[in-house]
């Protein structure tokens, strides 16, 4: 039966070591899936499945010899588990039992297990409720309160609330419906808040452009408030170094230097916009809020800057400059307390704007403006503006240049106005020597304008030497002054007394003295108005200094440079020639009305056959000596000695040559002896009034070597001539020059050939005395003959 097995085919070792391989795996229990993967690949899976029986009938070929070989061990176990099966019956019934048991206890504790479970549960859900609840309650408060601060306005604390409930509870919410219905409303409220505070922007907008004209007039007006200040503390120091100055005592001046908080004075309320800009930065849109207040501020600017046509300028200036002063103090407070609302180049942007409208709106109004008081109060209110909006930082040097620019036109306004003034004032003059009756006159008309000639108050009534022309004219001149100060003052020029002084010099020369001269050379005037507008032109002259210093007190200028002769006014030497021009119309007219009286060719009898014992009987010389006392006694009231000097000087010289120009006259074919003679006691009561006024007058003590008898001289050496027993004398070189060297030839050799040579004639009168005739006659004839050849 030990047979052994037929060796297999040799085709069969192949799948011999397959299933070793086979057996290995399963032995070492790895897996076999590559191997069943691999012949199903193959497309072999037959071969695996006979090599997987082989391996099976090898194992359990193993199976039964390891049997074999535990025989005995193996019926031990068996009997053993025989055992263990008992026991385990036991057991069985045991457990049975106990679990019976367990069963009928665990029963009613499973039930209320049961019950403990579900109370559980309820109690998770309740909880759960009761905080989904809490949640929701206290979203919906929120919601209450960010509802109540919309409705109060308190649009902060509403958008706080809302970001509160968006970042902090809106995802916790646990209502579905609720969260949704809240996501939807944010938007919404936000929203609406943003209307709201544009709404209330927009009003503010509209009242701080109402506000604007009213913090501009206030701040202008501390403007002008603070430059009087200043005005009057600048004129306390130059009195006070004046006085130092001249050694009147020691003074002391303080400069007391109020500190004045403009955003304390003007008050504007600006928590509108700050609230604005803050709800629209918590909103996230600042930078829109930014544009959107430029944009609407640059729009108000523009309206600003729109004159009124239905109104003048000069009554709406005031108006129009303080709206733009109250808009850029707004401004600027905005800048520096907004927190970024408005940048420093926005803020510039808006006052080009402002600048260049402003000056072409001046340029353009100046130029229509036909009053020199319009344009100055226009000029003086722009300059306080230009203070006003100096102290925020504002460049207002454009605004001050086209005041300068506008200068001439002012000057040329304001000289014409005097001119008219100055014309009126001399054409309704009276030219009669002002009558002051009281102190208070002498101190308005005189001391006024530094025109008394003493320091002592004189006895009332007080004639003056001046008419009524000459304090008015000096009223005008200070007010030219005042208004040249005016307009120069806080401008660009920064020696205002230079500019002053030009124009003082042109009021006096191209308008005072101009129609003062038109007056004078109108032909309408006579003697007492020729002699008042010389005394009146002598004080005007004299009056230049106090115009001068009335200048330089109010330019705030030293007195001592001012009082130099070379900074005096030109316009002195201008009325100086005007005077004189004055004084020889003076004298003109003194002279034609000497021709009225001296009408000698036609009262005087030329070939009278009496001797005249009390001169010619012509009363006209009466007349002209009382006409000279009453002009000379006038001119000494009124006119400066010199003057008088002149005026007498002149009207006798004019007498002089009057009486010579008689004897050259055509009408006068012959005269004789006895006119002579008549004419000689005329002219001894001529002399005789000379010699009284030149030393009643005081003049004999300024012209110590001069007469007012020098000045008939002419007329005396021709009578003395005529009446000289030797009148060929006058051949002789050395007596003429000696006693007639007044005398022209020409004019000699003519008169004495009207000589009347009759018995009758010319010696007619002197018959008892033949001898003296004849040499007298012969003596003539010598001269006759001689002037004759020199012919």
């Amino acid at each position: 039966m030990d047979t052994k097995p037929k060796r297999r085919p040799v085709a069969e070792n192949g799948d011999a070591g397959e299933e070793l391989v086979i057996a290995t795996l399963i032995g070492n229990g790895d897996d076999l899936g590559p191997i069943v993967r691999h012949a199903f690949e193959m497309g072999r899976p037959e071969a695996l499945l006979h090599q997987l029986k082989a391996v099976v009938k090898k194992k359990e070929v193993e199976i039964e010899e390891l049997c074999k070989t535990h025989y005995e061990e193996f019926i031990l176990a068996v009997d053993e588990l025989r055992g263990v099966l008992v026991d385990a019956e036991e057991l069985k019934g045991e457990l049975s039992s106990d679990n019976f048991k367990l069963q009928e206890v665990g029963s009613a504790l499973l039930i209320k297990l049961e019950e403990l479970l579900e109370s559980y549960s309820i109690k998770k859900n309740m909880t759960e409720s009761i905080k989904m609840s809490n949640v929701c309650v206290l979203v919906l408060d929120l919601c209450v309160k960010c509802n109540n601060h919309i409705s109060e306005g308190q649009f902060y604390p509403a958008l706080k609330t809302v970001d509160l409930i968006e970042k902090n509870h809106l995802q916790n919410i646990p209502v579905k419906a609720l969260r949704m219905v809240i996501e939807k409303t944010i938007p919404v409220i936000r929203l609406h808040i943003e209307k709201k505070v544009r709404s209330q922007f927009n009003e503010w907008l509209v009242h701080i452009r109402s506000s604007g004209m009213n913090i501009g007039q206030t701040a202008i007006g501390h403007a002008a408030s603070a430059r009087q200040r200043d005005e009057e503390m600048l004129e306390c120091q130059r009195k006070a170094e004046e006085q130092s100055v001249f050694g009147l005592g020691d003074f002391a001046y303080m400069l007391d230097v109020e500190e004045i908080d403009e955003d304390s004075v003007l008050k504007f309320d600006l928590t509108p916009l700050y609230r604005a800009y803050h709800i629209h930065t918590c909103l996230g849109i600042q930078e829109q809020f930014r544009e959107y207040y430029y944009k609407n501020r640059v729009l108000q600017l523009n309206s600003d800057l729109q004159i009124s046509s239905a109104q003048p300028f000069v009554e709406s200036y005031q108006t129009f400059l303080a709206q733009i002063a109250g808009y850029f103090i707004v401004e600027d407070r905005v800048l520096r307390t907004a927190g970024g609302l408005l940048s420093a180049d926005q803020v510039e942007t808006m006052w080009e704007i402002a600048i260049s409208k402003m000056t072409t709106v001046l340029e353009e109004q100046f130029s229509r403006i036909d009053s020199a008081t319009h344009l100055l109060l226009v000029k003086d209110y722009v300059t306080l503006l230009g203070s006003t909006l100096r102290q925020y930082g504002y460049e207002v040097g454009p605004l001050l240049e086209v005041l300068d620019r506008s200068r001439d036109k002012y000057y040329e306004l304001l000289l014409e106005e005097c001119r008219q003034q100055i014309v009126n004032i001399i054409a309704s003059d009276t030219y009669e020597q002002m009558i002051l009756k009281k102190d208070t006159d002498y101190e308005n008309n005189v001391l006024a304008f530094n025109l008394q000639t003493s320091d002592i108050m004189p006895a009332f009534p007080y004639i003056a030497p001046f008419s009524s022309m000459v304090p008015n004219a000096c009223r005008i001149i200070r007010s030219f002054i005042k208004g040249s100060v005016d307009y120069l003052s806080h401008g660009v020029h920064s020696n205002v007394y230079d500019v002053v002084k030009k124009y003082l010099d042109k009021i006096l020369s191209d308008v005072l003295n101009e129609s003062i001269l038109n007056t004078i050379s109108s032909g309408t005037i006579g003697v007492s108005q020729a002699m008042q507008i010389a005394a009146n032109i002598s004080v005007l002259e004299r009056s230049c200094d106090f115009f001068l210093q009335h200048a330089a007190q109010l330019c705030r200028m030293p007195a001592r440079p001012v009082e130099r002769p070379q900074a005096s006014l030109t316009a002195k030497v201008t009325l100086r020639a005007s005077r004189d021009v004055a004084y020889n119309s003076l004298l003109s007219l003194v002279n034609s009305k000497l021709d009225e009286f001296m009408t000698l060719t036609e009262s005087i009898n030329w070939n009278s056959e009496e001797i005249a014992q009390n001169g010619n009987e012509n009363e006209n010389m009466n007349e002209v000596i009382i006409y000279l006392g009453t002009i000379m006694s006038t001119a000494q009231q009124i006119l400066p000695l010199d003057a008088l000097f002149m005026v007498g000087s002149g009207a006798l010289d004019h007498i002089s040559n009057s009486i010579v120009a008689a004897f050259l006259s055509d009408r006068v074919k012959r005269f004789n002896a006895n006119a002579v003679m008549g004419i000689d006691n005329d002219l001894k009561m001529l002399e005789s009034f000379a010699d009284e006024r030149f030393h009643s007058t005081g003049l004999s003590e300024i012209y110590k070597e001069g007469s007012f008898r020098g000045f008939l001289i002419q007329a005396r050496q021709l009578i003395n001539l005529l009446l000289s027993s030797q009148p060929d004398n006058f051949i002789n070189p050395v007596i003429r020059e000696k006693n007639y060297n007044a005398l022209d030839w020409k004019k000699v050799a003519s008169i004495c050939e009207k000589f009347k040579d009759s018995p009758d004639g010319i010696f007619g009168s002197l018959s008892s005395r033949n001898t003296k005739q004849s040499a007298r006659k012969k003596s003539i004839d010598i001269l006759k003959k001689r002037l004759k050849d020199f012919n």
